[in-house]
């Protein structure tokens, strides 16, 4: 049996300009972070003729063309794993369609174990990029890159994304005690609703490819955006990071009408009037968390409460996707992340 395990994300300036349609012209830049919450793959050899795979469903095959589960038949295609007596089973500690970037995370943690499970230990980077064909190539979802290479690199991580597919990545260079206020002072609220990353990103992808002139110039000042926020936390100031903050989901919100709603537009100003310095919706909008930065963290987690909604504690995460039982795991990346730093 080998269980894997791949963090979920937050994005913390830039988000939007990963994606193939903007990169591939103009050059993508973004700051994320990826969180103790987690999609662990479970895989394990049976006696069986028949593959099971449990997720929200269950599924039972004999031949990987039959499996519904799309990233779970591309990942065993692409690493040429035969589907008979195979258990797989998945579980994740936040639902999908919240806007922490579960499907990369899922794709990134199933990539390693079925690797695992064949004696491969590819690196981080190449994890990233087949979980990124899978999605992008082969199932011609309008996604981007970011939250398949957060997942498996971990760490609060900048990224440039270069016109031929190529991903840079370095550590933000935030010194330890910005880091530390950044964790303590951000602060996560389920506003209850659920949906298609592929869907919300759908009408960005179609305009940016008709080279639609209000979505790209709203994409280079996003771009920017992700710039300055870099350079706000590794000068640490984070008041200064807090504020873009708040610019990012104004202009964020110029991208679509189903962007945010009239509940979600009043629990951001609630927020804001209650503690909140900085605030915007995670992902590709329509639903999933608000994220606000606070120095007043109890005000604005009762206030919140007060309006029906929950906090979600979380600390950074700097091992990204790892093998956790069933083989050795590759060295944790935090003591090297924390020396660039």
């Amino acid at each position: 049996m080998i269980i894997t395990r791949s963090p979920l994300r937050i994005s913390l300036g830039g988000g939007g300009t990963d994606l193939p349609s903007y990169y591939r012209e103009h050059t993508g830049f973004l700051v994320a972070a990826a969180i103790d919450r987690h999609v662990h793959i479970i895989i394990n050899r049976s006696i069986l003729p028949e593959m099971i795979l449990k997720y929200s469903q269950t599924e039972r095959v004999t031949d990987v063309k039959d499996i519904q589960h799309p990233l779970v038949r591309e990942a065993m295609r692409l690493v040429g794993m035969p589907a008979e007596g195979l258990e797989i089973a998945a579980m994740a500690d936040i639902p999908a369609g919240t806007g922490l970037g579960s499907s990369g995370s899922f794709c990134t943690a199933l990539l390693r174990a079925l690797h695992a499970l064949c004696d491969g230990n590819p690196s981080a980077a190449e994890i990233a990029e087949q979980a990124c064909h899978i999605e992008i190539d082969r199932l011609k979802e309008p996604v981007g890159k970011q939250d398949q290479y957060i997942a498996a690199v971990g760490g609060v991580t900048c990224f440039r994304f270069n016109p031929d597919g190529h991903v840079e990545y370095s550590p933000l260079r935030a010194s330890s005690n910005t880091l530390r206020q950044l964790e303590q002072n951000l602060l996560l609220f389920f506003t209850g609703y659920t949906r298609s990353a592929s869907e919300v990103l759908r009408e960005q992808d179609t305009k940016t490819k008709s080279a639609d002139k209000s979505m790209i110039e709203n994409l280079h000042f996003i771009k920017d955006i992700g710039l300055k926020s870099k350079d706000a936390l590794e000068g640490g100031d984070l008041r200064g990071f807090a504020e873009l903050m708040n610019v990012h989901w104004r202009w964020k919100k110029k991208r679509s009408g189903n962007m945010s709603n009239s509940r979600i537009d009043e629990w951001y100003e609630f927020g804001m009037n209650n503690g909140g310095l900085g605030g915007k919706l995670i992902g590709a909008g329509g639903g999933g968390f608000l994220m606000f930065y606070t120095e007043e963290r109890d005000r604005l987690c009762d206030a919140m409460a007060e309006a029906g909604l929950q906090d979600v504690p979380f600390r950074f995460d700097f091992q990204g996707t790892r093998v956790v039982a069933g083989a050795t795991p590759p060295p944790a990346l935090r003591p090297a992340i924390r020396r660039a730093a």
